[in-house]
């Protein structure tokens, strides 16, 4: 008997991947005869990569050389004596659902996760899939501040002597972490806090040695968000200078303004620029056109990210 589906749902940071991966870990240790298998579709985004993990995460061996459908049947031979749950994280740069349908398909007792950013990615799939696929929702919903301060403070509890860390340097990361709706962002300023005191030979975390951690945070993350190869930047442009259109009518300008892509690979990279905080996106429910999407520029971008930007 199948198990349900889940579509797992939030901004990035708060916690999908690491309550997904522990409940991986309740299913190994607590029952027998139950596949458990995690694949990063950031890594691996298509049927091919995605079924060459599975077959590897199944203890297969040498499948260099076998095709999609080959690898599939590996994997079905052996699910199929027991059961399955699959996990598909940052499932939105997923190129290909073949895969999906497959297991849909011809995978007896399973229960399939989706982890994404995006509430609406799932009301853009393929509508054969969807009815199929019919997956719960959950959505993790950003950290407040007083929950970050007591994740953060937590983590304190545990890696630092008693009185090591200034109260207002906490506070100022706490606020930053806040600030970013990123809990790995407040950890990243715990850990860099504590390096950058140790190398001026400090007994205790002040304020100074958060703030120069704060700056690092900003270099780190524009570095790794703004890694942005030419045609994104380009998508990006087109979004600042037409702000609040529908995706539909933004990529019609962007084709007139010389844009290459394709619609698919257009709205994964404006995915990408949302995720990375360069834009926004808003969905709008109903209407004469039905459901839409709403690209607009995040204006409250920093002038230094701005700067970044252009520098590549």
């Amino acid at each position: 008997m199948n198990g349900k589906n889940l579509m797992m749902h939030g901004p990035s940071g708060n916690g999908k991947t690491v309550a997904c991966k522990n409940l991986f870990q309740e299913l190994q240790e607590e029952t027998d005869g139950i596949e458990v298998l995690y694949i990063n579709c950031w890594q691996k985004n298509t049927s091919f990569k995605i079924m060459s993990d599975m077959a590897d995460q199944l203890g297969f061996k040498f499948t260099h050389n076998l095709k999609t459908d080959e690898l599939f049947k590996l994997v079905k031979q052996k699910i199929n004596k027991g059961s399955a749950v699959f996990c598909f994280d940052e499932a939105d740069k997923i190129e290909d659902f073949d895969f999906l349908y497959m297991l849909l398909e011809e995978i007896y007792r399973k229960s399939i996760i989706l982890i994404t950013n995006y509430h609406q990615w799932l009301i853009n799939l393929d509508p054969r899939i969807k009815s199929r696929l019919t997956p719960d929702t959950l959505e993790f919903k950003s950290y407040s501040m007083d929950e970050i301060d007591g994740i953060l403070r937590e983590r304190i509890s545990y890696a630092f002597f008693e009185n090591v860390w200034q109260e207002d340097a906490v506070k100022l990361i706490v606020q930053k972490a806040y600030g970013v709706s990123d809990i790995r962002a407040g950890l990243y300023l715990l850990k860099e806090s504590a390096l950058i005191a140790e190398s001026s030979s400090s007994k205790r975390i002040g304020t100074d040695h958060a703030r120069k951690a704060i700056e690092k945070l900003v270099e780190f993350t524009i570095k790794n968000s703004a890694d942005l190869e030419d045609e994104t930047r380009f998508i990006l442009t087109v979004v600042k200078k037409n702000p609040s259109l529908k995706m539909g009518e933004l990529f019609k300008l962007y084709e007139k303004e010389g844009g290459k892509s394709v619609y698919k690979t257009f709205t994964r990279k404006i995915a990408k620029l949302a995720e990375n905080k360069f834009v926004t996106l808003e969905r709008a429910i109903g209407g004469s056109e039905g459901n839409t999407t709403i690209v607009n520029y995040l204006s409250t971008a920093s002038k230094k990210e701005e700067k970044k930007l252009t520098d590549f």
